[in-house]
């Protein structure tokens, strides 16, 4: 068995973006709907992910996956992502609050 590399994974890309969240572009022109799309793509992603982990889960229990660890891998990977698009959206939404509580 041999171990590949982080960047060799599918779903796993360098820093500049992790599991559909691209790295941060200017949104001035935009006003702010560049994070919307980001975010955005990245529930798809997440929802996607999930959709395979639980068609591997399903055929992992009625015996038609020959390899139990591709489904333990999708499981995490789903799971993960959600952690992650769950924080970013946290610290989106901590954030416009910090801001709004500021005064004028």
């Amino acid at each position: 068995m041999s171990i590949l590399p982080i960047s060799a994974l599918s779903g796993v890309a360098g820093s500049g973006s992790v599991a559909g969240i691209g790295a941060p572009t200017a949104t001035a022109s935009t006003g702010g709907s560049g994070f919307a799309a980001s975010l955005a793509g990245a529930i798809d992603n997440v929802q996607q992910l999930q959709s395979t982990a639980n068609d591997l889960a399903v055929k992992a229990v009625t015996g038609n996956l020959d390899d139990i660890a591709t489904a333990t891998v999708a499981a995490t990977r789903a799971q993960v992502t959600t952690e992650l698009v769950a924080a970013v959206r946290n610290d989106g939404v901590n954030a416009f609050t910090k801001i709004m509580e500021m005064p004028a």
